[in-house]
């Protein structure tokens, strides 16, 4: 019997100034938390060099982990913020840039999405993910800071959908 291949997923919750990432690998039948963590971007910094720090952050996790696809929540656009929907989307692109510049799949999720294959409700808050994070993973502790328990939450829904929907 062939030995199962692995598959290392990369979750990654866009942020500015703080960006959430998470590597989980699985064999199909395991799942394995490789590393999670955050890359930081300077508050005060302009524009180009946030989204500087956010690619170099994002590469350097693509390079040393080498995951076989990358699972992103999507762009949620609130008509009462559009600039923050502008800002977002520039982290959004250097981040999806990194993983098309290593030959890497993107697949985008709702937030909405991935709270209701977690929790059961698309409107769950962050501590709810928290807690069904620690729970899936049987982790000692919540996940800290919130931006890495969404990055396992997104990466742990790629997982549990089996990777079926369509890549950017």
């Amino acid at each position: 019997m062939p030995a199962p291949t692995t598959n290392r997923i990369l979750g990654v919750d866009p942020g500015l100034n703080t960006t959430g990432y998470a590597v989980v690998e699985t064999d199909g039948r395991q799942l394995d938390v490789v590393e999670a963590g955050i890359v930081r971007s300077r508050e005060r910094d302009e524009l180009a060099a946030k989204v500087q720090a956010i690619y170099d952050g994002l590469a350097d996790v693509i390079r040393s982990l080498q995951p076989t696809v990358m699972a992103i929540e999507e762009l949620y656009s609130h008509y009462d913020r559009p600039r923050t929907s502008i800002l977002m989307g520039h982290a959004r692109g250097v981040i999806c840039l990194a993983a098309t510049q290593a030959d890497i799949a993107v697949v985008n999720y709702s937030a909405t999405q991935v709270k209701k294959i977690l929790t059961g409700s698309g409107r769950a808050p962050k501590l709810q993910i928290q807690e069904a994070i620690q729970r899936e993973l049987q982790l000692d502790q919540l996940p800290e800071p919130a931006d890495v328990a969404d990055a396992l939450a997104i990466a742990l829904t790629h997982h549990y959908l089996g990777g079926k929907l369509a890549g950017v």
